[in-house]
């Protein structure tokens, strides 16, 4: 911001998208279909969280050979939990995963061993992950089946980098599936292996798939932090692309992608599926009664011989979204961290960004570098921008006897104002186009500060202990409305009295704004803002002794 026409200009652009953004989410057209409203009571609607079975690889409906159980079966199940050292997790005997907690980020800065909790399994809190195979009834399991497990808590030692954790399943046949979850140290990448072993006399059919089931949660708290929450799903041919419940309401999903991944993603975590890269897999969405989304995958069906076994393997990312560790995972996941259609420039804000904490160790401070930073790339451009403005000020006297003389004739005096521009050489205008040209970058680090997980509940000094909340005194506010003011008695006061009066309720208006933006915003502000003034006020200084001796 590198003067009050910037605070202008990327208010407005800023405010109408939000605004914009805001409408769609509440106002925007929704599908009504009764299928998906009504209660799941109707049989019909039984089992139709499993992909179909059918020779259509496109089709994404239930197989009517199985719709005899509901999607959600009242009846306890048995649990297991896993815990490492950043993750504790239960599956229950499904081999559905309906609980994980992230050790090491707690719910809030008040609640510090309270853990967040990505996968949930209650009423208002749904999302699990659920895997399975496609196959003709009772020949393999999917995610309503029951498996058998040795222990009841699995824990990764000290001494030990990963940990497996296997349940069993048969039928009458002689077809034996052991699914395995294996877990490593520091990591929130979760290994998945079917093992399917035929021990009967008939060649067993089937395939893998894997998905993510979710119900649409309460909108963000802040009205002026809208961060996107649905799908995504990743290919080599179209890259990043999300899939909002309202597409899945409207219609599934139905793709087929060599390698790729899908996700349900929300501020902050990242949960993807991430099958093999040299597997052609399909890619499906389905809505569910009571507003339940998935968005999963499904392998080809492979033939396993009498006697002979296959191993089915997949991925599963469960965690926070650090750039650097998910672009070890797999190619694209980093993409999950959104900054939008200006992702090229926020990209390497962010990597600035990073570097500086790497040397001071403190978030807060690294912002205030890379302020300085940005501010030092623009500097020529403020320079030119804020020339203008310190000639248009050295011009008020002037233009303000031009209004006395021809007060009542507001055509002449527009007449007498723009010769005098052209007599003294000024441009109105001079000052926008260096700000025009430095908004993108602005917006690019707004979103930078919004998507990076680790400024969540990141100190900064004294009273600010968490840069992703804001202000709790509204200091920062107050001095990003000092600093406003202050700008303000160095821009060249407006002809016109209304204008002049609103212009005076800036200030007031703003620090009420950034009292809702995230500390670590406003710090970002405040400390532009000052460098601003330092720079406006030595190029005022020097083109008022200019004029003063002409």
């Amino acid at each position: 911001m590198d003067n009050l026409r910037f605070i202008l200009i990327f208010t407005l652009v800023f405010t109408l998208y939000t605004l914009w953004d805001t409408w769609q989410r509440d106002y925007g057209p929704k599908i009504d279909s009764i299928s998906i409203t009504q209660p799941n009571t109707d049989p019909d609607n039984f089992k139709s969280d499993i992909p179909s079975n059918s020779a259509n690889p496109t089709e994404i409906v239930s197989s009517p050979d199985i719709i005899k159980e509901p999607v959600l079966e009242p009846a306890a199940k048995a649990i297991l939990s896993v815990t490492t050292d950043v993750i504790r997790m239960e599956i229950d005997s499904s081999g559905t995963l309906v609980i994980l907690e992230l050790l090491k980020y707690p719910v809030s800065e008040d609640q510090p061993d309270n853990p967040l909790k990505l996968f949930n399994n209650t009423d208002t809190d749904w999302f699990i992950a659920q895997s399975g195979f496609r196959a003709a009834k009772g020949t393999a399991p999917n995610h309503h089946s029951s498996f058998r497990f040795e222990s009841e808590q699995y824990q990764l030692n000290p001494d030990e980098d990963t940990l497996r954790v296997p349940l069993y399943w048969e039928n009458e046949d002689g077809i034996q599936v052991t699914k395995a979850f294996v877990f490593s140290r520091g990591s929130y990448l979760i290994d998945l292996e079917h093992v399917v072993s035929n021990q009967s006399d008939k060649v067993w059919s089937g395939g893998q798939y894997t998905q993510l089931q979710r119900n649409e949660p309460e909108g963000d708290s802040s009205t002026f932090i809208r961060t996107y929450t649905g799908g995504v799903i990743y290919s080599e041919e179209e890259k990043y692309e999300k899939v909002k419940f309202d597409d899945i309401l409207e219609t599934n999903l139905s793709r087929d992608v060599l390698g790729g991944w899908c996700a349900m993603i929300q501020h902050y975590f990242a949960t993807a599926w991430i099958p093999p890269d040299a597997e052609k897999n399909h890619y499906y969405t389905i809505a569910l009664p009571e507003y339940r989304y998935v968005i999963g995958s499904y392998s080809p069906q492979f033939e396993v011989l009498p006697g002979e076994k296959k191993v089915f393997k997949s991925r599963l990312y469960a965690g926070p979204k650090i750039q650097k560790d998910m672009e070890k995972v797999t190619k694209g996941l980093e993409l999950t961290v959104d900054y939008g259609a200006l992702t090229f420039i926020g990209k390497p804000i962010f990597w600035l960004l990073q570097k500086f904490y790497g040397y001071v160790g403190n978030w807060g401070f690294a912002i205030m570098l890379v302020t300085l930073v940005i501010k030092a790339l623009f500097f020529k451009l403020s320079e030119a921008s804020y020339k203008s403005m310190a000639k248009m000020r050295a011009l008020q006297p002037k233009l303000q006897a031009l209004k006395e003389r021809y007060e009542d004739d507001k055509q002449r005096f527009n007449q007498e104002m723009m010769a005098l521009y052209r007599t003294e050489k000024v441009n109105p205008l001079g000052g926008c186009f260096p700000i025009l040209v430095q908004i993108p970058v602005f917006i690019s680090l707004y979103w930078v500060l919004i998507e990076t997980v680790e400024l969540r509940l990141a100190p900064f000094i004294l009273w600010i202990t968490d840069l992703s909340s804001r202000d709790p005194f509204f200091i920062l506010p107050l001095l990003m409305g000092l600093t406003m003011w202050i700008q303000q008695q160095l821009n060249p006061t407006p002809v016109d009295p209304v204008q002049e009066k609103i212009m005076k309720l800036f200030p007031i208006v703003f620090t009420v704004f950034f009292m809702f933006f995230p500390a670590g915003l406003v710090l970002y502000w405040v400390v532009n803002n000052s460098l601003s003034i330092i720079q406006q006020w030595y190029i005022t200084q020097q083109i008022e002794k200019t004029a003063a001796k002409t």
